[in-house]
């Protein structure tokens, strides 16, 4: 990402957005306030490209919201994140390359993923 496009970034989200976003942060368990009963899609916070939709969101009860999969195939990356001595799947946004969280194999039919995504990195809606 060049320069002038991480100083957009950093001017138009709040100091946590940006270091999960742009930095890879991980926002605390069950700090995100949640979304909107009528959220029907979930946006990244810094692009706006359609990343999940509601019919695949449940509840994981690991302190972030939790997806079956993506809108759709196209719309995210993913990588080897080998940090904190773990071995996982990183989820990026494909448009912007903004960090969103990790993606699991421990979720429900029919897909068996659990995209476990930082609420903050994410905009609800209608």
């Amino acid at each position: 990402m060049d320069k002038i496009s991480k100083y957009r970034f950093k001017n138009n989200l709040s100091l946590l957005q940006y270091k999960v976003t742009q930095e890879g942060a991980t926002e605390p368990p069950f700090s995100h306030k949640g979304f909107e009963k009528d959220d029907k899609i979930f946006v990244c916070v810094c692009c706006g490209a359609k990343l999940f939709k509601i019919e695949n969101k449940f509840e994981s009860g690991s302190g972030w919201p939790s997806f079956s999969s993506p809108y759709s195939s196209e719309v995210i990356t993913e990588h080897s994140d080998e940090s904190y001595g773990m071995i996982r799947t990183e989820v990026k946004c494909r448009k912007c390359n903004a960090h969103l969280g990790h993606v699991f194999e421990d979720g429900p039919e029919p897909t068996g993923l659990r995209y476990c995504i930082n609420g903050i990195a994410l905009d609800g809606k209608k």
